[in-house]
């Protein structure tokens, strides 16, 4: 495993966040394509709230005791009962910024780790440390991923009735 590069990625990612999603205005990062869809603020409410309460308190519970159990997580309707939509984007992404920073500061204090120590899951089986530091990565790519998804469907939203297949496909 190449830890030190996952933990650059993860250092970077704010910094990549921040200037996309900041430069639109509140009706495109609070808007949804269907109500069961994420706008582009829940999604970085989402990145915020795993941060806390996810990757980091989990890797670092497996990595000091595998047997510990990890602390509980209520994904269901999250954004709703969270009222993700409601807050402001620059203060969630500070948040976000200054609890990534808590992390990697962490993480570099784990970087030579023993990442073959597992978490046995109820559900999934074994969790190593080493997949929850490469999924953690995964997961702001997937969430970049998502967002970009956004960006697209505002851009589909704005043509009218003018189509956007010129761009390519999806």
């Amino acid at each position: 495993m190449n830890a030190r590069a996952i933990i650059r990625r993860l250092d970077q990612y704010p910094a990549m966040l921040a200037p996309l999603v900041l430069s639109l205005p509140p009706e495109d990062f609070r808007w949804k394509p269907a109500p069961e869809h994420w706008s582009i603020l829940e999604i970085c409410c989402h990145l915020l709230d795993e941060e806390k309460e996810d990757f980091r308190p989990r890797l670092r519970s497996t990595l000091e005791d595998a047997a510990r159990e990890w602390p509980a997580l209520d994904l269901d309707q999250v954004a709703q009962k969270r009222s993700y939509n409601t807050r402001d984007l620059r203060q969630t992404l500070d948040q976000f910024a200054v609890e990534r920073a808590a992390s990697i500061t962490w993480l570099h204090t784990v970087e030579a780790a023993d990442f073959s120590r597992a978490y046995q899951h109820p559900k999934f089986g074994p969790i190593y440390a080493g997949d929850l530091l490469a999924s953690w990565a995964a997961h702001d790519a997937l969430h970049l991923r998502q967002i970009a998804r956004r960006l697209h469907g505002l851009a589909a939203r704005d043509a009218g009735s003018f189509k956007i297949a010129y761009a390519g496909e999806w």
